[in-house]
C-alpha cells in the first residue's frame, strides 16, 4: 500500500493552505466536503481527467487542508477543520462563505436552459 503524506499541524503553513484553496476546482472540493462531509474521490463529478483530480487531492492533502484515508480501494477525504481553525482562526469559514459553487460542466448548464424553455 502506498503511503499518503499528511503534514503535522506544526508543518502546515498559511501560504501552503492559501495556494491549495486558490484553485477553483480545489476550492469546490473543499466547499463540497464542508457541506456534505466525508466523500470518496469518486464521489466528485468533475468534468476533468482522473489524473488531474488526483493531483488536486494531492495538493489539498499535502497542504494539510484534507485528510485522506484508505478503505479498501477507496480514498475517503475529509476536511482537517480542527487543525485549520486552530492554526488560522476564521480563515476556512471566511473562504467558504465567499466561495460560490463552481459551474463544472457547460453542457449541464445548457441542458438546464433547454429544459426550462
Amino acid at each position: 500500500m502506498r503511503f499518503l503524506y499528511h503534514p503535522d499541524r506544526k508543518d502546515m503553513t498559511l501560504p501552503g493552505v492559501l495556494y491549495a484553496l486558490g484553485d477553483p476546482v480545489r476550492l469546490e472540493i473543499v466547499r463540497l466536503l464542508a457541506t456534505r462531509g466525508e466523500q470518496c474521490c469518486a464521489g466528485f463529478d468533475f468534468a476533468i481527467a482522473k489524473s488531474t483530480m488526483s493531483n488536486h487531492f494531492k495538493i489539498l492533502r499535502e497542504s494539510g487542508v484534507v485528510l485522506t484515508r484508505k478503505e479498501g480501494t477507496q480514498h475517503i477525504n475529509s476536511l482537517r477543520r480542527n487543525d485549520l481553525d486552530t492554526l488560522f482562526p476564521g480563515l476556512l469559514n471566511a473562504i467558504l462563505l465567499a466561495a460560490q459553487p463552481l459551474e463544472i460542466c457547460a453542457a449541464a448548464k445548457e441542458a438546464i436552459a433547454i429544459a426550462n424553455n
